[in-house]
């Protein structure tokens, strides 16, 4: 929604940029992986210690029922025990520690299971520690900080009035679509028809540049609504996940309501288009970002930079995509790592956006801000927020002069 800045610059000048932020996103994902190949390394060695922890009970368990059992049958029958001791005294064990090793298995499913019954928390809390983001530096009139990990505000402003969440709205688009779509429908293909095109440039949308007839793959529909914004994908996954624009639109409000906002929020389209019935709360899209990130596919197409579609006989070498917020908030102090984020615009709503922060130390932030000048301020504003209102963000702030300078990527090789 809201078509996105364009960069004025000369071929040489865009070829130069792009080498050099292929190079920069090279070293980064490099970092990222030495970095993730330590914390499997940690949580394997974890793991293997708690398991020969719990072997260890188990078998302390199988010796003491075989001492017990061994004592009540001396107690009735002290002949008989010795005799029946020499010859089953060897199977009574191994049988023993099957049953107890059975019995621990059967108490880990159940305890899985109603785990997984558990609703998941979508509720964030205000605390003693909870204020008000007054910095002169945040420029967004409606704006919040989460800590996703204990599902506490940190710091919020106007976060329960309401706003337009204009192509904010596409994360939830995302995240109703991959609920209803299995892993192996994301090659299916899906025919653009006019009908989707038309609404798209009738109500001024951004757009991947999908043409009628062109069979595209699911998948795509799936990076054009985030990387792109594109107006014509968020419609096309909508009519393919519900078959209709409208029933998809229904299901939409229907996971608002599972998520805990419906009385907050409620949209009439998949893309973000105002309308003075399509609205929610910064605090309601903090909420919709969490539920996000953790659905393995919507965290995935929300973290990527850049995506090139299938090609096509329309396109034969697909259309090249980019999340411009994350390509340009990668390269600021933020005190961690922002490995997603979606833009927004309408008139009505001003620039805003919604973004997912991790440290170093494993804890994640959201941050969801509205009504901001321009494409640029808005993410001054998200860097800001991270960097005054993260727990001893002010303290990194006031020393980051006399600090090396790290990009973004290499920020989070440190801890928040």
């Amino acid at each position: 929604m809201g078509t996105e800045q364009k960069m004025g610059m000369t071929t040489d000048q865009e070829y130069e940029q792009d080498r050099e932020y292929l190079a920069r996103r090279a070293r980064r994902r490099k970092r990222w992986e030495q970095e993730r190949k330590r914390r499997a390394r940690r949580a394997f060695c974890i793991k293997a210690f708690l398991c020969l922890c719990a072997a260890g009970v188990i078998i302390a368990v199988c010796v003491k029922r075989a001492g017990r059992a061994m004592e009540e049958v001396v107690e009735e029958n002290p002949v008989s025990a010795v005799a029946e001791s020499e010859s089953a005294g060897a199977e009574t064990l191994p049988e023993q520690a099957e049953e107890a090793a059975r019995d621990a298995v059967e108490t880990d499913g159940q305890e899985e299971q109603e785990k997984q019954e558990e609703p998941q928390s979508y509720r964030f809390e205000s605390t003693a520690d909870t204020v008000k983001i007054d910095d002169e530096g945040v420029i967004s009139s409606y704006a919040i900080l989460i800590d996703a990990d204990a599902d506490t505000i940190v710091a919020e402003k106007n976060a329960k009035d309401r706003i337009s969440p204009a192509s904010m709205t596409k994360v939830l688009t995302i995240l109703v679509a991959a609920e209803a779509i299995d892993e192996e429908q994301l090659e299916d293909t899906f025919v653009m028809t006019r009908e989707i095109t038309d609404y798209a440039y009738v109500n001024d949308c951004s757009s991947v540049g999908f043409q009628d007839e062109e069979r595209v793959k699911v998948r795509d529909l799936f990076y054009g609504a985030i990387l792109a914004s594109g107006g014509d994908a968020a419609v096309g996954l909508a009519t393919y996940a519900a078959g209709s624009h409208e029933a998809f639109v229904d299901r939409m409000n229907q996971k608002l309501e599972e998520l805990g906002i419906a009385e907050s929020a409620h949209f009439t389209n998949c893309v973000g288009i105002y309308d003075e019935n399509h609205y929610c709360t910064v605090y309601d899209m903090a909420v919709i970002m969490k539920a996000a990130m953790q659905n393995e596919w919507c965290r995935k197409v929300l973290s990527e930079h850049t995506y090139t579609t299938t090609p096509t006989a329309e396109h034969p070498e697909g259309i090249e995509i980019s999340n411009w917020f994350l390509r340009r908030i990668e390269d600021k102090d933020t005190g961690g790592l922002v490995v997603g984020g979606k833009t927004g615009y309408v008139v009505q709503s001003g620039n805003c956006a919604v973004s997912y922060e991790e440290c170093a130390d494993g804890r994640a932030y959201i941050c969801v801000t509205a009504d901001s000048t321009s494409g640029w301020r808005c993410i001054y504003d998200h860097v800001e927020i991270y960097n005054q209102y993260i727990p001893n963000g002010k303290q990194k702030a006031e020393t980051a002069s006399s600090e090396p300078k790290f990009s973004n990527a290499e920020k989070y090789q440190k801890s928040c």
